[in-house]
C-alpha cells in the first residue's frame, strides 16, 4: 500500500483564530455560513503522490476533471484522503469499508474487491442511470457490475503489457510471441545466445501471465456471466482455469527464464527496470503509464514495443480499474452523483485522458498513443482482452493471484497452489452463504 499524503487546514484555522480574538471568531462565523450556503460532495480517496514535492500527473489530471465539475455545478468537493500514519496497520480497503459503511463521506475511489463487498451489502448506488453513464465501454460495464447494478465508474482503464527490447528480438530473428509455446522458444534462444535472464520479474505482476491464459477464452468468445456465476455458485472450479498459467511459470522458473529468488523480493519497475533500460532483459512487465513516463520506461536507448501476454487468443492485454462509488446512504448522495456525472463526461474524461495519455473508459474518447504502445492498443481497440479486477466475482483475483504466485516463487508445487485456490473459493462460498 503506497504511503499517502494529505493537507490539513485545522490547524491553520485554529491558530488564527487564536491570534485574532473575537476578529477570528466572526470570521469563523462568516466561513461557517458561508460553507452552509454551498454545496459540498465529500470525497475519500488515496493520494497518489509519495514524495511531496514530485510532480503527480494522475492527481493533476483528477483536479483538472474536479475544478472542471465544480464550475459547472456550482459545487464543492473537499478531498478527505487515506494517510496510512493515521491508520497504522489498517489499508486502504479496510478503512474505505469502515468510512462507506458508517456513512462518512459521499464518494470514494474503490478497488474491485471492496465494490463487490459493498455492493453486496447495499452500500452502494446503483450507476447506471446516469446520463453519461450510456457513453461507456463494455468492458467497464463488465468490470462493475453486481447483481445487475453499476456499482462504481473509473475515469481510466489500465492495461497491463509486456515491455519488449525489440532490438534484442531483432538480433536474434525472433518474432514477437503470441502463444505460451511462443514464448518460451524465445527464451530458449535468448538463454542459449548468454542473455541469463530473459525475464524480468517483481512480486508483484507475474499474475498478469496467469490471468491472460486463464482467462482468454471466458472473456474472447465465451460466455462470461454464465462462467463467473458458475464460479460464484462453486459449480466451476478457479484452480482449473489457473492451472495452465500456473505450470507456465514453473516452467519459467525451472528453465531459469525467471529469477525466482529475486522475483520474490523485487519492487515493481525497481527490481528489473535497470537491467531492462541496460539491454541485460530483453522482457519486462509493466502497465500502460509506464511507457509514458521518463522515470519508469519512457526513454529508452532502444526501439521498445508494448504487447498483450501469450495466450490461447494471441497477445492478450489484461486490463484492470477502480472507480468511483458513492455510498447508498451519503449525506449528499444527490449531489455526489451529479458530480461523478460530470467526472465522466466526454468533456472531462477528454481532458484526464489528454493529461495522462491513458485509456479513457468512454468509447467516445481516443488519445493517441505513442508508437511503443500500439501494439497493446491495437488488440484492446479489437476488443481482445482479459480483465484482472472484475468486482462480479465474489472470489478477488488480482490481489490473491498475486500472493499465491508468490508461493510459486518460494518453491511451492502447482497443485499446492490450486488447492489453496480451492480453498479460497470454498470460503468465499461459505461467507456468501452465511
Amino acid at each position: 500500500m503506497m504511503r499517502l499524503t494529505a493537507v490539513c487546514l485545522a490547524g491553520i484555522t485554529a491558530f488564527s483564530a487564536a491570534a485574532c480574538g473575537n476578529k477570528g471568531d466572526i470570521r469563523n462565523n462568516l466561513l461557517n455560513h458561508e460553507e452552509e450556503e454551498q454545496r459540498v460532495v465529500n470525497l475519500f480517496s488515496p493520494m497518489e503522490k509519495t514524495d511531496p514535492d514530485a510532480e503527480n500527473i494522475a492527481r493533476t489530471a483528477f483536479d483538472k476533471t474536479v475544478i472542471l465539475a465544480e464550475e459547472r455545478l456550482g459545487m464543492k468537493v473537499v478531498y478527505r484522503t487515506y494517510t496510512a500514519e493515521d491508520y497504522r496497520d489498517k489499508t486502504y480497503d479496510d478503512i474505505c469499508l469502515d468510512r462507506v459503511r458508517s456513512n462518512m463521506d459521499d464518494m470514494y475511489l474503490l478497488n474491485p474487491d471492496v465494490t463487490m463487498k459493498l455492493a453486496e451489502e447495499g452500500q452502494l448506488m446503483d450507476l447506471s442511470g446516469l446520463e453519461n453513464a450510456k457513453n461507456l465501454r463494455d468492458v467497464v460495464r463488465m468490470a462493475n457490475v453486481v447483481d445487475g447494478k453499476l456499482v462504481a465508474i473509473p475515469q481510466e482503464v489500465v492495461a497491463y503489457g509486456l515491455f519488449i527490447n525489440k532490438d534484442m528480438f531483432d538480433q536474434y530473428d525472433l518474432e514477437l510471441p503470441k502463444t505460451p509455446e511462443e514464448f518460451l522458444e524465445c527464451c530458449r534462444v535468448f538463454k542459449e545466445h548468454g542473455i541469463e535472464t530473459p525475464v524480468g520479474a517483481n512480486r508483484w505482476w507475474l499474475e498478469t501471465f496467469v490471468l491472460a491464459q486463464a482467462y482468454a477464452d471466458m472473456y474472447n468468445g465465451g460466455d462470461p456471466d454464465g462462467e463467473i456465476a458458475a464460479l460464484n455458485s462453486g459449480e466451476r472450479r478457479y484452480s482449473d482455469y489457473m492451472r495452465p498459467g500456473f505450470e507456465f511459470l514453473k516452467t519459467m522458473i525451472d528453465l531459469g527464464y525467471i529469477d525466482a529468488e529475486k522475483a520474490y523480493v523485487s519492487e515493481a519497475i525497481e527490481g528489473e527496470g535497470a537491467d531492462f533500460l541496460a539491454g541485460k532483459t530483453p522482457i519486462v512487465m509493466a502497465y500502460w503509464g509506464a511507457a509514458n513516463a521518463d522515470t519508469a520506461y519512457g526513454d529508452t536507448d532502444f526501439q521498445m514495443e508494448v504487447i498483450g501476454f501469450p495466450s490461447s487468443h494471441g497477445q492478450m492485454p489484461v486490463l484492470s480499474m477502480t472507480g468511483f462509488g458513492i455510498g447508498a446512504e451519503a449525506e449528499h448522495a444527490e449531489d455526489a452523483m451529479e458530480i461523478l456525472d460530470a467526472l465522466i463526461s466526454d468533456e472531462a474524461l477528454q481532458v484526464y485522458a489528454e493529461t495522462n495519455r491513458v485509456i479513457s473508459p468512454s468509447k467516445n474518447v481516443e488519445v493517441e498513443c505513442i508508437d511503443a504502445l500500439k501494439p497493446l492498443n491495437d488488440r484492446i481497440q479489437e476488443n481482445a482482452y482479459v480483465l484482472a479486477t472484475n468486482a462480479g466475482m465474489k472470489l478477488e483475483q488480482w490481489g490473491n493471484t498475486c500472493l499465491i504466485v508468490r508461493k510459486l516463487l518460494e518453491g511451492a508445487a502447482v497443485e499446492e497452489c490450486m488447492a489453496e485456490f480451492d480453498r479460497l473459493q470454498e470460503e468465499t462460498i461459505r461467507q456468501d452463504r452465511e
